[in-house]
């Protein structure tokens, strides 16, 4: 294996071909640290077989996760057209993950697989789709490059049909460079140097990959805005190819019943009233289903389901201070810092199961918010924050996370900062449970912080910006985010802004066992960690009662690799009983305005 490494590495492809290495290795899952209990449960021929945009859905699409061909690479290799690649890899885990099969950090890697199109797709085009790849990713169909995307957290996809041959297999290549700490890309809080609370990078494929037919003329997005004082949604029908005399017939459903269905122009806003309208919140989570049909010559060319909630997030004056705002009243929002990573599978869940459970622990927990730390989900984990009532703080991750390696100065694209912000922005776009979007955090890779706040404002006017979470602070945007550590803190008061605790706790508790690496971190019982919780929950009343404090984040729901601070073990056991969090979160929720 080592040798055959060494090849692949050095001389490139063609000699590691050419040196008879021409059968795949079969791929088995590797070991590590620690493993949550769902990664005995992972399928290799079907992992994530669940439909992976649960607000944007077709009926027909074939599923591309399972095992493909896998070979590290080097820079200017030639593309291995038609060549049998050295190992194998379970997709869509990280090349980093010990559930893909390789468990190993490369700069450059390429993956491999044939597909067959179905025969009852023949008059369709036939869109190519990635949930997300870290970072580059080329796609070659057939021998012929889509062209180069760039950006390692959001979905992109091709439109294959001109390179597709008219039957049997069809060859899939993906060429991948992640450069991770070198290029000043968003990374989070990946590092090849993990440590303290830097992690293990997620190289590559690293969420679902799938195939869809559409027709000719066909719907490329949806924009649904809610209007709860108006009663009323405002939907968008985008289109790809669109031709005169097409129009979008748009149904909106509670539970079976039809509310109301309109007929209209695509590309404009369709003016849907929801009446008795049943407001989203967490103690409430309801959601309307969305059909849209696209009509040409009578005929529906292409369907399309998707669903919202009625809800709105503003800033309003509570006894005279700025407040967070859910449907127009103050609701005091407590959530944990979320990281998203896993022992066994890294920025991957190991399975839909697993994604789910850890947003029902939070709501066992008692929290009605969780910030999403430096990292865009799958669009599934927002499926469960919606359906299950959970409001999201949304991180833009960082680049340049912290400076390492000697360097001095930190390394920022900011054009594919900029870039990708646009992106994680428009494609959340209609999510119910995301309330605000966080710009920064704590000063990394932090610049022109006013003009970003405006742009994501004139992107979305429709929820929260945060303009840098910690620090540092231009007096923009929506709130002041102040972190302090153990206990939470109010930031100074301000007559624009709503004052929020982006970061308080860290309680350490050590579970052995389940531990990823050995640590001194320890209190003496897990009585101890709920008293210490309590005692923090009775600060944020004071805070919440005397100094207009709107929102607080503990850090954080689960521990993650050297971090030992979770309320959950990092291969997910409930450190304490979560009845007595859950009755401190209430006693923080509870008594002020909350829904």
């Amino acid at each position: 294996m080592l040798l055959r490494k060494y090849i692949c590495l050095t001389l490139g492809i063609g000699a590691c071909l050419a040196g008879g290495i021409a059968a795949a290795q079969a791929w088995a899952p590797k070991q590590a640290p620690i493993m949550t209990k769902w990664a005995a449960t992972v399928n290799p021929a079907s992992p994530w077989a669940e439909y992976p945009r649960p607000q944007f859905v077709r009926k027909d699409w074939l599923n591309l996760n399972g095992i493909w061909e896998y070979q590290p690479g080097v820079d200017n290799d030639t593309v291995p057209v038609g060549k049998t690649l050295y190992s194998q890899i379970l997709v869509p885990y990280p090349v980093e993950s010990a559930l893909s099969g390789v468990m190993e950090s490369h700069r450059n890697i390429w993956y491999r697989r044939t597909f067959t199109v179905p025969t009852g797709w023949n008059s369709k085009n036939i869109l190519l789709n990635f949930g997300a790849v870290d970072f580059e990713a080329e796609v070659y169909v057939n021998g012929v490059s889509l062209g180069i995307h760039r950006g390692g957290y959001l979905p992109f996809s091709f439109d294959i049909t001109p390179y597709l041959t008219k039957s049997g297999p069809q060859e899939l290549i993906v060429r991948v460079y992640n450069p991770v700490d070198d290029a000043g890309e968003p990374r989070g809080k990946q590092t090849n140097y993990p440590g303290g609370i830097m992690f293990t990078p997620s190289t590559g494929i690293w969420q679902t990959v799938w195939l869809e037919p559409v027709s000719q003329t066909s719907i490329s997005d949806l924009k649904i805005v809610p209007d709860i004082d108006k009663s009323r949604v405002n939907i968008t029908v985008k289109t790809t190819n669109q031709v005169p005399g097409t129009r979008a017939v748009v149904s909106v459903y509670s539970g079976e019943t039809v509310v109301k269905t309109v007929t209209g122009e695509p590309g404009k806003a369709l003016t849907i009233p929801i009446a008795g309208e049943k407001l989203w919140s967490p103690d409430s989570p309801f959601l309307y289903d969305v059909e849209v049909k696209l009509v040409q010559n009578g005929a529906a060319v292409d369907n399309v389901s998707s669903y919202f909630g009625m809800r709105k997030i503003s800033i309003g004056v509570d006894k005279g201070i700025k407040k967070m705002f859910l449907n127009n009243k103050f609701l005091f929002e407590i959530g944990p810092l979320d990281q998203g990573f896993w022992p066994e599978s890294l920025y991957t869940p190991p399975s839909d199961a697993a994604m789910k459970a850890d947003i029902q622990a939070m709501k066992s927990l008692g929290f009605n918010m969780v910030r999403k730390h430096l990292k865009v989900e799958p669009d599934r984990w927002y499926y469960y924050t919606d359906h299950l009532g959970l409001l999201v703080w949304q991180d833009m991750p960082s680049a340049d996370s912290y400076i390492n390696q000697g360097r001095t100065v930190p390394i920022i694209d900011r054009p594919e900062y900029e870039s990708e912000l646009r992106d994680m922005v428009i494609s959340h776009e209609n999510v119910p449970s995301i309330i605000m979007w966080d710009t920064f955090n704590e000063g990394q890779g932090q610049y022109d912080t006013p003009r970003l706040v405006a742009l994501i404002k004139q992107l979305d006017p429709t929820r929260l910006v945060n303009q840098a979470s910690g620090w540092s602070y231009f007096g923009a945007g929506d709130v002041v985010d102040v972190h302090h550590y153990p206990e939470p803190v109010c930031p100074a008061p301000s007559a624009d802004q709503a004052l929020v605790c982006g970061e308080y706790g860290g309680i350490g508790l050590r579970v052995d066992g389940h531990i990823w690496q050995r640590s001194d971190i320890n209190i003496t019982a897990p009585d101890a960690l709920i008293d210490q919780y309590v005692k923090y929950a009775q600060t944020i009343v004071q805070l919440r009662d005397n100094n207009g404090l709107s929102a607080a984040v503990y850090t954080e729901i689960t521990d993650t690799e050297f971090e030992l601070v979770g309320l959950l073990t990092y291969d997910r056991l409930m450190k304490c009983d979560p009845a007595g969090i859950a009755k401190a979160n209430n006693l923080v929720i509870q008594n002020n305005g909350g829904q």
